[in-house]
């Protein structure tokens, strides 16, 4: 019996997350940081170990009013990210997130409290509320949202083409 190949998808924020999909178990990991920084290696082994054939990352951008230390904090997380999936040889597709919400949230408002709600009803067996949180983590919820975006568009078409 051959094991489904995984799907990973990635909320790059620094409040981000990764959702993994394989051999239909789902699951989502805030991502690794040492107070406000990325542990990469975590993050590389959490994504290693996944052996994706398919990586989802939400293609971001710098907003307007944001400070250029945090600009350049947030691409450099991005980059890093970016890096590993190179490294590690993941076929990446890079999504922005007026692409996936419009598919996963329609008729919503489009929002994060959407989202949490999407993901409550959709992924009921997956933590959205951490330990020692009160409120749901949203960088979870974007990662799963992202996934079944991946899961729906990007997944099936490469299953098909082998």
């Amino acid at each position: 019996m051959t094991q489904s190949p995984a799907l990973i998808a990635i909320d790059p924020g620094l409040s981000g997350a990764i959702s993994i999909l394989h051999s239909g178990t789902l699951t989502a990991h805030p991502r690794p940081l040492a107070g406000k920084e990325l542990v990469l290696g975590a993050i590389a082994q959490l994504i290693r170990s996944a052996n994706p054939s398919l990586a989802v990352l939400e293609k971001v951008h710098s907003m307007p009013g944001q400070g250029v230390s945090s600009t350049f904090k947030f691409g450099t997380g991005y980059g890093s990210i970016l890096g590993i999936l190179v490294v590690l040889g993941i076929r990446t597709e890079l999504v922005p997130p007026q692409t996936w919400k419009r598919v996963v949230l329609q008729g919503t408002t489009k929002d994060k409290d959407a989202a949490i709600s999407y993901c409550r009803r959709a992924f009921p067996n997956v933590a959205l509320v951490l330990p020692r949180c009160r409120k749901p983590h949203d960088g979870i919820a974007d990662a799963l949202c992202l996934l079944e975006y991946g899961r729906r568009h990007l997944f099936a078409e490469r299953s098909a083409s082998n």
